[in-house]
């Protein structure tokens, strides 16, 4: 815990959950700020893995469903890391720095993927992994005013490139890894701040505009969003092909963990179900099944409610439907819907 930061947190307003900001009191205008200026989410709490060594790409490269072979310093991705039978085991961002890889992943996965890690390397591996959680505070800048707002900071505006592509930058005299993406849909950065300096760099952005934003809007902007989580949408039922994740994969790299049965899916159009948005007419709870009249297509994984209504994630058989099918969730009606940080097999060029 960072006592600096969390005192800082507290006086903008924070309450916390396990030493996480879940609320701000303010979410009528974080949600706003997400629209139409900037929010302000801190993610320490997520897990950082640093992966470094000679063999860090190769090894990362067979470990997880993107290209890293290809990856410069300053460039990134989203990859999955799956099991051998293809389930997902989380979704993660990696940042290809000179002499290392950090790789920002799920809260409740980060011990678990450091322990496969170990259980992957070789004797003739030269590969090192390091949880780097308490070295650094993660925050994220959701919103179209975040590029000004580093703007201000830096004394320069960030340049236009392709998400998860990042640079050190100076705030003040406080060196910062700045990366492009939200974590969500919605444009926006992510700051890798040295812990030492996370309060006064919280600061700094509140100063310049910055909304903050607690946990648990961040968890109602991932259901509405469509970001797939781990022990909800990303469990040992689903692989990464039905949870809409096909722009994490790489079917052109040779051979990594799952690679075969994913190439399988792929190649025999074998997806037999896919994940949506679900818009609904009241509360559902978590499991529900999915029903079109008597038939059983699917279930609820997410649940949220919105100023705007009720809303949810649901895995829907393939063959029942996808945008604007009927359901039944529970005994609630509703309708399935896109949700924007998805892509399914037919909206990527094969």
């Amino acid at each position: 815990m960072n006592q600096k930061l969390q005192n800082i947190q507290t006086s903008n307003g924070a309450t916390f959950q396990n030493s996480i900001p879940v609320s701000f009191g303010n979410d009528t205008q974080a949600i706003e700020a997400t629209k139409q200026g900037v929010a302000l989410y801190d993610r320490s709490h997520w897990g950082l893995i640093q992966i470094s060594d000679d063999d860090r790409l190769r090894f990362l490269h067979n470990q997880s469903t993107n290209n890293f072979n290809i990856l410069q310093p300053g460039q990134g991705c989203e990859t999955v890391f799956i099991t051998p039978t293809a389930r997902t085991i989380d979704l993660a961002t990696a940042y290809v720095a000179e002499n290392n890889v950090l790789l920002l992943v799920s809260p409740v996965r980060c011990q678990q993927l450091i322990e496969w890690f170990d259980r992957y390397i070789f004797p003739m591996d030269k590969v090192e992994v390091k949880d780097v959680r308490s070295e650094y505070a993660i925050f994220s800048l959701i919103g179209v005013e975040g590029k000004n707002s580093i703007a201000k900071l830096a004394g320069t505006t960030p340049p236009d490139v392709p998400d998860a592509s990042h640079q050190l930058i100076n705030m003040g005299n406080i060196e910062v890894r700045v990366a492009v993406g939200s974590g969500l849909a919605t444009e926006g950065y992510t700051l890798i701040v040295p812990v030492n300096n996370a309060a006064e760099i919280w600061q700094m952005l509140i100063e310049v505009g910055a909304v903050p934003m607690g946990d648990r809007l961040w968890e109602q902007l991932r259901i509405q969003e469509g970001r797939p989580a781990p022990d909800y949408e990303l469990t040992d039922d689903y692989n990464p092909l039905e949870a809409g994740l096909w722009n994490t994969i790489s079917f052109e790299k040779g051979c990594y963990i799952g690679q075969e049965i994913i190439a399988r899916l792929n190649t025999y159009k074998g997806v037999r179900k896919r994940l949506w948005g679900v818009r609904l007419n009241g509360k559902a709870e978590l499991g529900n099944v999915v029903q079109v009249g008597d038939e059983k297509v699917g279930k609820l994984t997410s649940f949220t409610e919105t100023n705007d209504g009720y809303f949810g994630l649901v895995y829907i058989r393939t063959k029942a439907g996808g945008v604007g099918l009927k359901v039944q969730v529970g005994d609630v009606e509703g309708e399935v819907v896109e949700v924007p940080f998805l892509t399914h097999q037919d909206e990527v060029t094969s």
